[in-house]
């Protein structure tokens, strides 16, 4: 990684910061999530599918703040092992009701991001789309295994 590279990742960090109270990184090993003081960390588990395949399932905390004044939040991560032509599907929950789906889709090197919006502004009367706590469901489909298997 180049030091251009690693100026703009800290900027992106840093915007994700001041976006939410959170990190709503998706990869397993992301580390811990605070809520309201209440420390999550990401969990995940692999269902197979059948032969080499799995669906991996990635369970993390959302939060937005009542004073959030950016537009956007957003979901990334990078899948080890993902399987080629296989979105990923996002879910999004406040309460136990779905308040949101998607899919987007994965990179060569297993990347992926969603962005959403926050904060819809309109004429001057901003509304607020997404407040308080949500847990969001990933789902991806991966190889099981040792690669050099299939």
């Amino acid at each position: 990684m180049n030091l251009r590279q690693v100026f703009l990742a800290s900027i992106l960090v840093v915007l994700l910061f001041s976006l939410t109270s959170t990190f709503a990184f998706a990869h397993p090993h992301s580390g811990q999530v605070m809520i309201n003081g209440h420390t999550h960390k990401p969990q995940t588990e692999t269902i197979p599918l059948g032969g080499k395949l799995g669906l991996e399932k990635t369970t993390i905390y959302f939060h937005t703040p009542e004073n959030n004044k950016l537009p956007w939040g957003f979901v990334e991560g990078n899948i080890e092992n993902h399987v080629e032509g296989y979105p990923v599907i996002i879910q999004i929950f406040k309460g136990g009701d779905a308040v949101h789906f998607a899919q987007t889709n994965v990179e060569e090197n297993g990347d992926y991001e969603y962005r959403f919006r926050v904060l819809n502004s309109e004429n001057g009367h901003v509304t607020k789309l997404f407040e308080g706590d949500y847990l969001v469901k990933i789902f991806k489909v991966v190889y099981l295994g040792n690669l050099d298997n299939i």
